[in-house]
């Protein structure tokens, strides 16, 4: 019998019909529309010590429903090795990391939340020091492979405590975005390997310029975002002009939530109090003059553009201290406690 040979040029052409049948039919899926309470939370900074108690009560009067409990883990750069309160270098002392980094002081974080009926998000996070975590990246496989073994350490030793605590939500990690493309494999495993650890809600915190390229939204429950888009350059934008700036991302937000049919939550987004605030929204090393009019200005945008999309399930403002005082450093400025912004999220989150 002579062999049968297919045609490649038939092959093409059922690839591309195939193709242009999947995008037909994510066109025609309906926009999602998210049908829970909005999320009104803040990213809460670690602080060294224990607070007080009553800490969180000026958040629960302000209508804040949620935090975000962020434990640090920690790398230098082009080290392959990954430590966190688990998992520390030889010879260092246990109280290296400080009190709201560790299980004991996450645990006793989401008490005093509890305490106010505030609802929990567990968000590890990774400081690169010598570099940025954006773009943590290895040469060679063995690099990859020791990093990633303490890597699946620190997230699913998370994850097994924010199972134990019955945390709400579980945010596997933040801002490895080049990490995640770079590797799609083990991410998607270490999702598999997490919901057998942790029975809740899961999402990831994506920077604002990688979240549409990621590979995994399909295994998550919510599409995380870090929202630090660019909106305006001038010194104090008006409202309108930021809200007319939202109108790209939000165009790209709504597509990425209709094709995977999931709200998108951002897990952080917040702006300093600072002169050109809505220009480079991710910047906090970069000179500052305060400017509280901007800051107030970038959130009623946010929520005026942002708020009433039906994809949208809420956020996590960056960020808000536990203690009293916390130290005159610029990157403080992104805090909106006891400035304009903190009265424009009253306002926001009573309604």
């Amino acid at each position: 019998m002579s062999a049968i040979y297919p045609n490649p040029i038939s092959q093409l052409t059922c690839v591309a019909c195939l193709f242009i049948c999947l995008v037909a039919s994510c066109q025609h899926q309906p926009p999602y529309r998210h049908t829970g309470d909005p999320i009104r939370g803040v990213n809460l900074v670690a602080p060294p010590r224990k607070p007080a108690d009553t800490t969180l009560q000026a958040l629960k009067a302000l209508g804040g429903t949620w935090v975000a409990v962020v434990p640090y883990g920690f790398c230098r750069k082009d080290d392959p090795h990954f430590f966190w309160s688990g998992n520390r270098p030889p010879g260092e002392r246990r109280g290296g990391q400080w009190w709201g980094e560790t299980p004991e002081g996450v645990a006793e974080t989401v008490q005093m939340a509890r305490a106010q009926g505030l609802k929990v998000m567990l968000k590890p996070h990774v400081w690169m020091m010598g570099g940025s975590h954006l773009d943590l990246a290895f040469d060679k496989e063995a690099d990859w492979q020791t990093f990633e073994a303490d890597y699946r350490g620190y997230v699913l030793g998370h994850a097994r405590l924010a199972d134990s605590l019955k945390i709400d939500l579980f945010c596997i990690t933040t801002e490895l975005d080049k990490f995640a493309l770079a590797r799609p494999d083990f991410w998607k495993q270490l999702i598999i390997d997490v919901r057998k650890i942790y029975k809740g809600k899961l999402t990831y915190a994506a920077n604002w310029d990688r979240y549409d390229k990621l590979p995994f939204w399909s295994q998550l429950d919510y599409i995380g975002v870090d929202a630090y888009f660019p909106l305006s350059d001038d010194k104090t934008p008006s409202v309108k002009a930021m809200v007319r700036g939202w109108k790209k991302p939000i165009a790209e937000l709504a597509t990425l939530s209709t094709t995977y049919q999931k709200p998108i939550l951002f897990t952080e987004f917040g702006y300093r109090a600072c002169d050109r605030t809505a220009e480079k929204p991710w910047e906090s090393e970069t000179d500052c003059q305060p400017n509280m009019e901007a800051q107030a200005n970038a959130y009623t945008a946010l929520y005026e553009a942002v708020g009433p999309q039906p994809w949208f399930a809420g956020g996590f403002v960056w960020k808000w201290f536990m203690l009293e005082r916390h130290g005159p450093r610029e990157r403080d400025m992104y805090s909106p406690q006891g400035k304009p912004a903190g009265k424009v999220l009253q306002r926001t989150w009573s309604k």
